[in-house]
């Protein structure tokens, strides 16, 4: 999964975080001047290359000469500098997610006076640290992230550590496709359910009559039909090799430790479509910073983790035995795996994987009764067209006024609270149970899963007026044209979201399609309304589950032009950002 950088000096190895596993070190460039101590200077190069991912070749854009790229580890306070050099035949760029920075320096092309990297230029990344955690970078051109130009970020605080740790390893979360992503979207764009190879049969017809009965099967089959949706398209995307650290479940990444000791783990969801839901069996594990931000420790045995998103657990094994750490996308259409173990060479079980969940009418904002005298016609496969959709998340004959009415508080990014992901509706004696409605992880009874509610930050929120102004976003789209759009137009057509520097602003999403979206906003943190008062958890990426709304709160102190996008970099790519504009500060 490596490739050694050519042009740097022998005694200037660089140690690639693919073949390690553990955060890697960049060289200093040779031939740089010398910075003082606090400023931590870095060259990367991006390069084409082919990739192995269990024995299997692949093209791939490599960064630093690995996938994912090395990690870089800086401490809080120091300046960074990185020489970023272009080796591709096509533009490139590298933004810094998660990072508080200058505008131009954020770097997404078109926003903020930044212009994307040329084929064999060099551009100069220079900026302080104001903060500590896990974050990522990753390019923000044609799709490239989604062939591996990804890589984590590590920064230490200034003061103490909020937990500790006797380990601490990076685990990076991707998937990997053999296909060109422009032919991906292509395919997409000829049909939406090109890659979606899980769609019901006629023996789940007859398996769903002997559960539901003949009468209930058939008018949820009648209903799915006419609003030319399938229940079963949890992803658009489908055929993923899935990665940790680079890794294919065969070459099993593995991290040591020894028992008795506490083990940090940095999840970070770097894939281009795939949300995870993560577990260790026999491990419980402790999530105590979400996004970079730290909160109050929550004790867990799983949690799903939208695109983009990062969560720091610590685990603390005590037996001297392997254990599996096992990622599976919501559509079961694979898995990812790695071992923690106290010797090379060690591997635990692989769990089966669980049932793929079947979206409900609850996952469109409805129920069965509120189905009947429904226009399907004005419906589409994700979404409805723009003409049928008016006043907000209008679907049918259901106006916003209806969604109004939901219980938000219920509804997690990842997944909706243990009474609310309903359990009931079981199957019947000695019948499996099918996971039902898309926040329904299949958690076993027992157990438990990290939902947004849980999230409450470890430090009071700095600003606690009450937003001054609220913007809706609705998250809009034609799924059987596989466009993306929020409020109905797609980028480039759009208005953009302008506030002054200063503003108390809500955001507030209104899911209308039958898709999750994580919603990124670059340059600052929004924070996620989810029942807590003055210690909101502060996220750069909320994950807006189908059908349903999430609100945020933020301070606009961050001028500048920031991309406002969904992280799926299909859905981004085919319409759905827009810019997010924060006027400076007034003399």
């Amino acid at each position: 999964m490596t490739k050694r950088f050519t042009e740097i000096s022998r005694r200037n190895v660089l140690k690639l975080a693919g073949a390690a596993g553990v955060a890697g070190t960049l060289a200093v460039y040779p031939g740089r001047r010398s910075f003082a101590s606090s400023t931590k200077e870095y060259t990367l190069n991006v390069d084409a290359d082919r990739i192995a991912i269990d024995g299997i070749g692949s093209n791939a854009i490599l960064m630093g000469g690995s996938v994912p790229a090395p990690t870089m580890r800086w401490r809080e306070g120091d300046e960074v500098v990185v020489y970023a050099t272009n080796r591709l035949k096509v533009p490139t760029s590298i933004h810094w997610h998660g990072l508080l920075i200058e505008g131009v320096m954020d770097g997404a092309p078109g926003f903020n006076g930044y212009v994307a990297i040329q084929p064999g230029e060099t551009y100069t990344y220079r900026f302080k640290l104001r903060q500590a955690g896990t974050y990522w970078y990753h390019s923000h051109s044609a799709m490239q992230e989604q062939l591996g130009m990804y890589g984590a970020i590590v920064i230490e605080p200034s003061g103490r550590e909020p937990v500790r740790a006797d380990r601490d390893y990076v685990v990076v979360l991707s998937d990997h496709t053999q296909e060109d992503p422009k032919r991906v979207l292509s395919n997409l764009k000829a049909d939406s359910g090109y890659y979606n190879y899980g769609k019901r049969t006629l023996i789940d017809f007859f398996r769903d009559t002997n559960r539901d009965g003949f009468n209930t099967a058939l008018k949820d089959r009648l209903a799915w039909g006419g609003m030319r949706m399938d229940p079963t398209d949890l992803a658009d995307v489908t055929g993923y090799a899935f990665l940790i650290n680079g890794r294919g479940p065969k070459d099993n990444w593995t991290a040591l430790f020894n028992p008795g000791e506490r083990i940090r783990l940095r999840f970070i969801n770097a894939s281009a479509m795939s949300l995870f839901d993560v577990r260790i069996p026999g491990l419980a594990m402790t999530v105590f910073s979400a996004d970079g931000q730290n909160v109050q420790p929550v004790r867990v045995d799983e949690f799903r983790v939208g695109v983009g998103e990062t969560y720091d657990v610590i685990v603390h094994p005590r037996d001297d035995k392997a254990f599996t750490i096992f990622a599976e996308p919501t559509d079961r259409s694979g898995y990812a795996r790695a071992t923690l173990a106290p010797r090379e060479g060690m591997h635990a079980a692989i769990p089966e994987q669980r049932p793929r969940t079947i979206l409900s009418m609850a996952d469109m904002g409805m129920d069965h009764g509120s189905m009947a005298g429904m226009d399907h016609g004005s419906m589409t496969g994700g979404a409805m067209s723009g003409d049928a959709m008016s006043g907000g998340a209008m679907m049918g004959g259901m106006d916003h006024g209806a969604m109004a009415g939901m219980d938000h508080g219920s509804m997690t990014g990842g997944a909706m609270s243990g009474g609310a992901m309903g359990h009931a509706g079981a199957a019947g004696e000695g019948e499996e149970r099918r996971p039902s409605g898309w926040a329904d992880a299949g958690t076993p009874p027992g157990r438990k899963a990290l939902n947004y509610a849980d999230l409450k930050a470890s430090t009071p929120n700095p600003d606690t007026r009450e937003p001054n102004h609220e913007i809706e976003v609705r998250l809009t789209g034609i799924m059987e044209r596989y466009i993306w759009t929020l409020n109905d137009r797609p980028f480039g057509k759009d208005e953009p979201i302008r506030v002054a520097y200063g503003d108390r602003v809500r955001l507030t999403f209104v899911n209308t399609t039958m898709m999750a979206h994580p919603m990124h906003l670059h340059g600052m943190f929004v924070e996620l309304e989810n029942g807590q008062t003055d210690r909101k958890p502060r996220k750069h990426v909320v994950m807006v589950p189908p059908g349903k709304t999430v609100s945020a709160v933020l301070t606009a102190n961050e001028p500048g032009d920031w991309p406002f996008h969904c992280h799926l970099i299909y859905h981004m790519e085919a319409g759905m950002m827009t810019r997010f504009i924060v006027e400076p500060e007034s003399a």
